[in-house]
């Protein structure tokens, strides 16, 4: 890999061979000496395509297979490790997708969090963020898709929402 420090390099290769593509800090601190240089050879390996941040803890390892450095990954997944796994469900035009309530493919995934609102890209896949209670996402229901969880409005809801759409 051109253009890696030795540490970055051997970071990479550790993540890849451990098969950790979403990592947090704490999976490489045992790489780095101090906290001053974590933050700098993380925001190399960011600015050098290597890794994409998630959240402040939370980032994305570019697998070497991605010669271009373009890379795709499961969008449920993607904002399951964005959201660290609560508080949130996928809903909209998603949801509906996911219960086969309409073949339409959204171009952009609504999740309904407590936390944040906005548009965020990651990867490939553009999230709209939107507020909700706590009370919605306690009814939100938790699927698997290749061996991981997600939150996603249940089907019933999805088909109430739909019908408001149409």
């Amino acid at each position: 890999m051109k253009g890696l420090s030795d540490k970055e390099m051997e970071i990479v290769s550790y993540l890849e061979f451990e098969k950790k593509y979403f990592f947090t800090r704490k999976d490489i601190s045992s790489f780095l000496l101090s906290y001053n240089m974590m933050r700098h050879t993380l925001h190399k390996l960011i600015q050098k395509g290597r890794i994409i941040s998630l959240n402040r803890n939370k980032y994305y390892l570019v697998p070497i297979r991605a010669k271009s450095g373009k890379w795709t990954e499961n969008s449920f997944i993607l904002i399951d490790e964005v959201m660290n796994g609560n508080d949130y469900f996928v809903g909209g035009w998603a949801s509906a997708n996911y219960w086969k309530l309409t073949e339409q493919v959204p171009m952009k995934i609504e999740v309904f969090t407590t936390k944040r609102q906005g548009i965020k890209k990651y990867l490939t896949t553009t999230i709209i963020f939107k507020r909700t209670t706590y009370e919605r996402i306690k009814d939100a229901v938790i699927q698997e898709i290749n061996g991981h969880t997600f939150r996603i409005r249940d089907k019933e809801e999805s088909k109430k929402w739909l019908k408001s759409r149409i």
